[in-house]
């Protein structure tokens, strides 16, 4: 993905619904390392998996850091049952990786939380706007389009989103 950035004003194009993914972790106990390093290296590895094989699914993600203790990946996907096929696949990075943490939590007494939240946006009820931006979030998901006369406000951009 280019990192060149798109002058003016664009919006992002999504046909269908857009499948939104956030996930994180959250390091209570710092001296912990055992328990929360797994965690961290995991999710890379994850990723460098779904973006060497696009059938799974993912879009575009983008790392998050809230923090010295909290990280989170935006995360834009086909799917919900693509995100959902990845997750319990066993042959693959997420299954094994969430299992070894379900072991290490028990022991780890609260060292390392993780969280997730999915959301699945159905047509018409999204709208972006990016100035000057690389092609960032929706838009690095799916298209990147100049925003068009009689959209230029995020009500006028939502409303026609849901006449489409």
């Amino acid at each position: 993905m280019s990192d060149a950035v798109l002058r003016g004003r664009m919006t992002a194009e999504a046909e269908g619904d857009v499948v939104v993914f956030l996930i994180g972790m959250r390091i209570n106990r710092f001296r912990a390392v055992r328990a929360w390093l797994p965690v961290f290296r995991a999710m890379p590895r994850m990723m460098r998996e779904l973006a060497a094989e696009p059938a799974h699914g993912l879009l575009a993600h983008r790392v998050l850091l809230s923090g010295p203790r909290e990280f989170a990946v935006l995360q834009y996907w086909e799917s919900t049952g693509k995100l959902l096929s990845y997750a319990s696949a066993g042959d693959l990075e997420h299954r094994p990786a969430w299992a070894a943490f379900n072991r290490r939590a028990r022991a780890a007494d609260g060292a390392v939380g993780i969280w997730h939240e999915t959301y699945a946006v159905p047509a018409g009820f999204r709208e972006a706007v990016y100035v000057d931006m690389p092609r960032y979030g929706l838009a690095a998901a799916h298209q990147a389009v100049p925003v068009r006369s009689g959209r230029d406000r995020a009500a006028q951009r939502l409303a026609a989103g849901a006449e489409a």
